[in-house]
């Protein structure tokens, strides 16, 4: 018999208790409970078996008091020692059972909702993967890993602990009184009028432990922010600057402090619950025993049935406690399920047509060129690309105003290298961004090899265009398993040539480890200019027909960026490139330089004609790169 479902049954009692009391007002979407039935229906047969034990737990939990009854009143009262000996037998050999039915449960239950929990993480995760770049630039990543994180194993419990608490419970309390109705209903009318002294305390103590319980999750929220930012890479410098370690360690404490006594006070009153149940239980039996005790001295019950009685009352007021925050319980449980619903439910904005084309055999065929034509593009709003759950909720939304590209049209040529410069907020990148198919324009097509990017795959397009972007982004893992997350089948004489040809070989040859050096968080063990060459390594091995370069030597000083550039004009060679230029080194060398001004195409034409026409080009040119070269042109 499961011990969880008898008793008093604490654990489980004190948990649904200490859930925000305010979610079983939650109103549930039309559909979510037919959905959650949806996620289940792989494992029906399994949920069918786990509901069968719980029914035989039950039963075989309500017969032990019945064998007991018939011990003391047809065994040991009788003086038959062969019955005693065979209903002790039975009692045993309930109990074993009991154990062997707990077991099977668990085994049960284990494997319904770590299948689920793989089924949810796996299709938040899959869906979350497909989502544009602006619903990461908007969401709150730590929300996000809540979602994948603690409301998915929320929703496992819908099938599991949840299902296991509310019909083992029902169906104790159910048989429990059954039996107690059958011997002597006078004292089970006895037994019931005192549950109010259990159910009704429960339920005030259960709003404290609650509010207590979510104000640990706001504090223990706080305490792990603070430790994020400060104990990344960034974080920590930034501290080791500007911060002081005495004022630091003050607004640590400060929640962890509250959290302490938090803890002390939730721990006083979960004793206090524990113990007045518990009281109220033993006068409870006390009474059973005393009213049954006269009524079997009067000759009305056996001594059998008084001890029965007592023994139903263990299993009566356990269940019955919990089941009065049953509700909070279930709608805990369904409300974490309609929040990983709710990330499954927002549509990627850029996802594959039903007839989407492979991209590279257009590009095998005519060439990878690129062409804008009349693309007109504005960030769309928050609700089209995100949820405001996983949104920084103290921030007031911003939304898109006006165009940030109108009506801009331009061709790269297959294997010519065109130069995208302009002011800040001109809209260089997000151009990029189109040609990655990061974003969709709201008009206007953008094509490679002459195909529009909406009726080709993403992964083709992926396959085809590669990205340096000014941030080049390492993960917290060896220079081997970063340079193959461009191409995962890559050979150790590929890694090499690769990285020679960015002209990084000679420093990770050094590295204690070689390739298997971790880079560390974000690859801050390297330089910028080395992250870089690495990043083009990757590009390198990855040999993409389209590369678009954003700003690529833009932070870097003068010797780190004469090695970047080297490495980027051996990236370049022979590809259709789209170098969104900052440095003159870059624009010098392009077939075309477009200049862009306010989301428009100002000028276009090479280095040379752009600065003797005076126009825009000239003007940065004379601000932002005559310096570069002493002030000559």
């Amino acid at each position: 018999m499961n011990n969880s479902s008898r008793g008093m049954g604490q654990g489980r009692t004190m948990r649904g208790f200490m859930q925000d009391p305010t979610v079983a007002r939650h109103r549930l979407g039309r559909g979510t409970v037919r959905r959650i039935l949806g996620f289940a229906r792989p494992y029906r047969g399994q949920l069918v078996i786990f509901a069968a034990l719980l029914v035989l737990d039950a039963a075989a939990g309500t017969a032990v008091p019945l064998l007991f009854r018939y011990l003391i009143d047809d065994g040991i009262a009788a003086g038959d020692s062969r019955l005693v000996v065979a209903l002790a037998g039975g009692a045993a050999a309930l109990a074993l059972l009991g154990a062997g039915l707990a077991v099977a449960e668990r085994w049960v239950s284990a494997r319904v909702g770590e299948g689920l929990i793989v089924d949810l993480r796996t299709a938040v995760f899959d869906h979350v993967q497909r989502m544009p770049l602006a619903f990461f630039a908007r969401t709150r990543t730590g929300a996000l890993v809540q979602r994948l994180n603690g409301d998915v194993l929320g929703a496992q419990q819908a099938f599991t602990s949840t299902l296991q608490t509310v019909v083992s419970n029902a169906l104790t309390v159910v048989f429990t009184l059954a039996a107690m109705f059958a011997m002597s209903w006078q004292l089970t009318l006895v037994a019931l009028l005192v549950t109010p002294l259990f159910v009704l305390p429960a339920r005030w103590f259960g709003r404290r432990l609650a509010d207590y319980t979510h104000r640990t999750y706001e504090l223990s929220a706080d305490v792990g922010q603070l430790m994020n930012e400060r104990f990344n890479v960034a974080g920590a410098h930034l501290a080791k600057v500007f911060g002081d370690p005495a004022r630091e360690s003050a607004e640590y404490a400060r929640p962890v402090e509250a959290l302490r006594a938090i803890g002390v006070r939730r721990a006083l009153l979960s004793t206090w619950f524990r113990v007045g149940l518990t009281t109220m239980a033993s006068l409870a039996i006390a009474v059973v025993y005393g009213l049954g005790g006269l009524q079997a001295i009067a000759g009305t019950l056996t001594v059998g049935v008084v001890v029965a009685m007592a023994a139903y009352l263990n299993r009566l007021y356990g269940p019955l406690t919990a089941m009065a925050n049953v509700q909070i319980d279930i709608m805990t449980a369904l409300v974490s399920f309609e929040r990983v619903l709710e990330v499954l439910d927002l549509e990627p904005t850029v996802a594959d047509a039903d007839d989407a084309t492979d991209l590279r055999d257009a590009v095998a065929r005519h060439g990878a060129s690129i062409h804008l034509d009349a693309v007109t593009f504005r960030y769309p709003k928050a609700g089209d690309v995100g949820l405001a759950s996983l949104e920084a909720v103290a921030v007031p939304t911003q939304e898109p105003t006006s165009d940030t590209l109108r009506d801009l049209t331009f061709t790269v040529p297959a294997g010519a290298m065109v130069a995208l410069v302009g002011r800040s907020g001109a809209g260089k990148t997000t151009t990029g961004h189109l040609v990655t198919r990061m974003y969709d324009p709201t008009s206007g097509s953008v094509a490679i090899a002459g195909q529009d990017l909406r009726g080709v795959t993403l992964a083709s397009l992926r396959a085809t265009v590669g990205v340096v972007s000014q941030e080049a982004h390492l993960f917290h893992d060896t220079v081997a398993a970063n340079l193959r997350y461009a191409r995962p089948d890559a050979t150790d004489a590929e890694l090499e040539q690769a990285m020679r040809r960015a002209r990084i070989w000679e420093l990770v040859a050094r590295l204690p480890q070689g390739t298997d050096t971790v880079v560390g968080d974000r690859g801050y063990r390297l330089s910028g200019g080395e992250r870089q060459r690495l990043a083009i390594a990757r590009l390198l091995l990855k040999a993409p027909d389209v590369v678009i370069l954003d700003e690529a030597t833009a932070h870097l000083d003068s010797e780190s960026e004469a090695a970047v550039q080297a490495a980027l004009d051996e990236a370049l060679a022979g590809r259709t490139s789209l170098v969104i230029a900052h440095r003159l080194s870059t624009v010098r060398g392009a077939d075309l330089v477009v200049v862009l001004d306010d989301g428009r195409v100002a000028e276009q034409g090479t280095h040379a004609d752009l600065l003797a026409a005076g126009g825009l080009y000239a003007e940065l040119y004379r601000t932002q790169f005559a310096a570069a070269e002493g002030g000559t042109a």
